[in-house]
């Protein structure tokens, strides 16, 4: 299965993990990550018209130094998915969304006429009261709120396969006990989080039980417990 995402340092958490997770349930994933830190869509789609080589590449979840234009990037392979992304302060708006993400799937599906095109749901900041507030939150459960809402009027307005739930594998995981998923206010937490996120991309796109995945090694460890619970997260996120 051939993946690219058009996205930021979320789709990089998302992609660490998934070839190898996919290599050791015996699948062959092919992952290309676009990545502009922070990039919004109208930064997509203002790219999309200059074709400027703005992006650095990332396959299979590793850096490869290269930069490259979004349509050299449609253009390289055959790809059986494609996921596009609000950044994650914006997600919360759906005025942000618009009319960019609708222009940038016209041109996705001009160069992949036959990829699912999914939209990688964001998810909420930590739950601390500085970031909270700093991002003008009461919880983490009305921010996420807001970005599912987004996402979902997304997906009915333009079309697309579905929503990669990663925001909601995170809120599964914190309603199952698990405090810590984060490495900053923003960001998937190197072992645990990018796991659960791997996970999540996995199963939703090979229809496999998450509860039947084996533990790959991670840049950050985890305990059994913290792996057993991932696994019940994912598997409440995709029956939902």
């Amino acid at each position: 299965m051939k993946i690219l995402s058009i996205g930021n340092s979320y789709s990089q958490d998302a992609q660490r993990y998934l070839h190898e997770l996919a290599k050791s349930e015996g699948d062959s994933f092919k992952t290309i990550n676009m990545v502009i830190g922070g990039c919004t869509l109208e930064r997509h789609y203002r790219n999309m018209l200059s074709g400027k080589p703005a992006y650095n590449l990332e396959m299979n979840g590793y850096a490869t130094g290269f930069t490259v234009s979004l349509q050299d990037a449609l253009a390289s392979d055959c790809f059986d998915v494609i996921t596009v992304q609000q950044q994650s302060s914006n997600s919360a708006n759906y005025d942000t969304f618009q009319p960019y993400l609708h222009e940038i799937l016209i041109f996705v599906r001009k160069y992949q006429p036959k990829a699912r095109i999914y939209l990688h749901q964001t998810w909420a900041y930590e739950n601390t009261e500085v970031t909270m507030k700093k991002f003008g939150y009461n919880c983490p459960e009305e921010m996420f709120a807001k970005v599912k809402a987004s996402y979902d009027k997304a997906v009915k307005d333009e079309g697309v396969d579905g929503v990669m739930p990663s925001g909601l594998a995170f809120e599964n995981l914190r309603a199952l006990g698990i405090k810590k998923y984060h490495r900053d206010p923003i960001h998937a937490s190197l072992g645990l989080g990018r796991f659960t996120l791997a996970l999540t991309w996995y199963c939703k796109l090979t229809g496999k039980d998450p509860m039947t995945v084996r533990p790959i090694l991670l840049d950050e460890p985890i305990t059994e417990e913290e792996f057993s619970i991932a696994k019940a997260a994912v598997k409440k996120t995709l029956e939902a």
